[in-house]
């Protein structure tokens, strides 16, 4: 087990957006996590990644403790994370994106009194080469198209060097060509560099072509888990979500 989630709760002013929450990750494992909107989601990584404080429940990586971590603690251990809105430095160039993260994740940090052109710059290029942005490393970032500029995060999550990587809606506004393309990348990453996936998804094509299993999370309840086949079975994943028009 890579990771531990035991009986997590969290509330907003009484309103109780995850009730109990509990599942674990194997090493490798490539996972989803879907449900309606407003099923929690989002709330269940930031509590994963330290974005948010647990009220209740214990989270564990690799046996060890990370219960309300600092985010930057978490990411440290091997968990990393992009986001629902693209979290990138748009007037930057794709290269000083990749270079800052990377310079971040080994304790180093842009200066005046010198030059970080060189700093790593063996591993930037390489995850540029991973991500397929190499020959854009001189553009600014926020010049990219939407779906670069979500291949540009993933490479900014892939410099922590994590163990564990979480993807909140990585396709989201992407277009067919753009969704094909990049979840080909990621499950290409994932299997390369041998990382254990968990993501969310609201296209379910996506969803039931790639992971080896899913859990469906309803009004912050863990409603059901299994592969693909037993989710598109289940008559209560029906009922409140697959039933909706997908």
């Amino acid at each position: 087990m890579i990771l531990g989630v035991e009986k997590v709760k969290k509330s907003f002013d009484g309103f109780v957006a995850i009730n109990g929450v509990s599942f674990s990750l194997k090493k490798g494992e490539i996972c989803s996590i879907i449900g309606p909107n407003g099923a929690g989601k989002t709330t269940l990584f930031n509590l994963i990644t330290g974005h948010l404080p647990i009220d209740e429940g214990k989270l564990i990586f690799k046996d060890e403790d990370i219960t309300n971590r600092r985010p930057y603690q978490i990411c440290r251990l091997g968990i990393g994370r992009s986001f629902q809105r693209t979290n990138i430095f748009p007037r930057l160039t794709v290269y000083q994106n990749i270079q800052a993260a990377v310079l971040v994740h080994r304790g180093k940090s842009f200066t005046f009194l010198r030059p970080v052109d060189f700093f790593f710059q063996q591993e930037t290029e390489e995850i540029l080469e991973r991500v397929g942005l190499n020959e854009y490393a001189g553009t600014v970032s926020g010049s990219l198209s939407y779906g670069f500029q979500k291949q540009l995060e993933l490479g900014i999550a892939l410099a922590s060097e994590p163990e564990l990587l979480l993807l909140d809606e990585p396709t989201a506004g992407m277009s067919a060509q753009e969704t094909h393309h990049t979840m080909e990348l990621i499950g290409k990453i994932t299997r390369e560099k041998g990382l254990t996936l968990l993501f969310t998804e609201h296209d379910m094509e996506v969803v039931f072509s790639i992971s080896q299993r899913i859990m469906v999370l309803h009004q912050g309840r863990l409603i059901a888990e299994g592969d693909p086949g037993e989710i598109r079975r289940n008559p209560e994943v029906q009922k409140v979500y697959l039933g909706e028009g997908r």
